[in-house]
């Protein structure tokens, strides 16, 4: 099952993210919002808001803004992703992308984040206000 871009609607968020590589887990509050957490055997990351980033933190990325399909969205959904890439790949502006549960979170360096929207909403995806 596929949805189509006119279909899905972009919500932009205000914080301001940072990709953290972090020692261990420690330092992240359990109870901060917007906290999303990897490991490997070979790392443990972290996306984080800035003013979130724990202090055990040895390497980051600062400058990413963010916005999130709304709603919650189906396992069986298929191409979601990779619309947007590909219309942001048109305009060459890359994407980190984050999902969850029930939808997904896709992240864009801060200098082009609202060059990034101009351009998804040109090619029919709603982006809220």
């Amino acid at each position: 099952m596929n949805r189509t871009s006119a279909e899905l609607v972009l919500e932009p968020l205000t914080e301001r993210f940072s990709v953290c590589k972090v020692s261990d887990y420690s330092g992240i509050s359990a109870g901060q919002r917007y906290c999303f957490t990897g490991s490997t055997d070979t790392e443990n990351s972290l996306v984080c808001r800035t003013e979130d980033v724990p202090i055990n933190t040895f390497a980051r990325e600062d400058g990413w803004r963010c916005f999130r399909i709304q709603g919650e969205l189906a396992f069986s959904l298929t191409g979601i992703l990779a619309g947007i890439a590909a219309v942001l790949a048109e305009y060459d502006i890359s994407l980190f992308a984050v999902s969850t549960y029930n939808t997904d979170y896709v992240f864009i360096k801060e200098a082009v984040f609202e060059k990034s929207l101009d351009a998804l909403r040109q090619n029919g995806y709603t982006i809220a206000e």
